[in-house]
Order: structure tokens, then sequence, then C-alpha cells
């Protein structure tokens, strides 16, 4: 989104000139707020594109900012990236739980920070764009699903994924959490014809974990259920 407007939320003033010279460099339009009261009145006068959210804030913390914000359907939509710092995990857990989009550990790359905001700028910019069409996509950290289109992207980059290889991707994506086992996996994407074993599900995940950038051990999109097959990582979508 270009020309986006994006709300930097913390009270470390190194942290918010960090971020705003690095969002500024990119051509974002930034608004500056050092405590979560503040930030919330900056919000009802003018609604930023994004908002980039501190944990740990005066006045009122960012978990409440994040809460308050998503109870209001006006406000609700507007895409919230969490920055906390080590430490802080149930915080986070429980940001996500109150419907932020995403989170960034302190300390974080420039680089690392400007790519969440792309992502989920443009994870915006499609959910509004399917809704308007009567259509749905899939958004899980920096990965956007449009079923309809047969299209997938990390962030910006378009996937290039086979038709098993997306068809595997929407069913998990669309069913988050839910356990699939690898012959339910073949019936569903290869069809009851189909004559071949298990071992086919395992190598198109592979590929498409390849693809995802993802890690078997520590995934942020699919997981390996020891026995039993795969599901797609719960607490992350937005439809």
């Amino acid at each position: 989104m270009q020309n986006a407007k994006i709300l930097v939320v913390d009270d470390e003033t190194h942290i918010v000139e960090l971020v705003k010279f690095n969002l500024e460099k990119e051509g974002y339009r930034v608004a500056v707020a050092y405590d979560g009261q503040c930030a919330l009145e900056m919000v009802k006068d003018a609604p930023p594109d994004l908002i980039l959210l501190d944990i740990m804030l005066p006045q009122m913390d960012g978990l409440e900012v994040c809460r308050t914000l998503k109870q209001h359907s006006e406000y609700k939509t507007i895409p919230i990236i969490m920055l906390t710092a080590k430490g802080e995990e149930i915080d986070t857990i429980l940001g996500l739980e109150m419907g932020a989009d995403d989170y960034i550990k302190k300390p974080f790359s420039p680089r690392e920070m400007v790519a969440r905001v792309k992502a989920r700028l443009r994870a915006l910019r499609i959910l509004k764009a399917e809704k308007a069409m009567g259509q749905k996509a899939y958004v899980f950290k920096e990965l956007t699903v449009v079923p309809e289109k047969y299209e997938a992207f990390i962030g910006e980059e378009k996937l290039e994924l086979t038709p098993k290889e997306f068809e595997l991707l929407r069913l998990m994506a669309s069913n988050q959490g839910k356990v699939f086992t690898r012959e339910v996996l073949l019936e569903k994407v290869w069809g009851y014809e189909f004559s071949g074993d298990t071992r086919t599900v395992d190598v198109h995940i592979r590929h498409l974990r390849q693809k995802l950038g993802d890690d078997s051990t520590y995934p942020d999109y699919i997981e390996t259920v020891r026995g039993v097959g795969y599901r797609f990582v719960e607490g992350q979508a937005k439809s």
C-alpha cells in the first residue's frame, strides 16, 4: 500500500526513531505515540493503516490497547504487529489471542521489521480486494493464500506451487489446527482412485515446506504430528 500511514507506539525513544527512519525511507507516513492512552486517541482521530505496538507501555499497556481496538468494529481490521522483548512469551500469546496479527521480538533488524510491515499491508490489500469480489483469503504471519485464484504469497513474493502442493496448502490453511492423516490427505487431494502410498504425501509436504521456508523442527506453518500426519499451525489465521 503506497504511502500507507503507520502508527508506531513505543516509549523507548531510540526504537521509535529507528523504526520511523526506516519506514519513512520506504515511503510510509509515520505517526508516533509514546503511551497507550495517546495511541488510542490518535487512532480515533485518524485511523492508521497499520500499528506497530509495544507491549510494555505507560498509561495503558499494549495488550489493553490491542484488546480495546479489536473490540471496536471501526478499528478491528487495522493490522497490529506487537513489539515484544525476550521473556514476554506469555504476553505475546495473549496479544495474538486478543487479535494481534503478528509480532516481532526485540532486538530486531530494521530489514526484518520493514519486511513484516510490507507483508501485513499486502495481506490487508488482498483481503480487502477479495472481500469486495466476494472471495476469501487466508493470512498466516507472512503467508497469504487466495484459494479462488490458486495463488499464495510469502510477503510480496508469489510462490510457484504445483497444483497438488497448492491443494495441500489450501486444505490445511482453511482448517487450521485440524490434524490430517496421510490417508485423508491422499483421499482429499489425490482422490479415491489414486493408487500411490502415503510416502507421496510426505514428499509433497517436504517440497511445500521448502517453498514456504518452513522449519520442520520449529514450523511457522505446517507441523508434523508424529505417528499421525500433519496440521497447519493454529492461531494466526485471518480471513
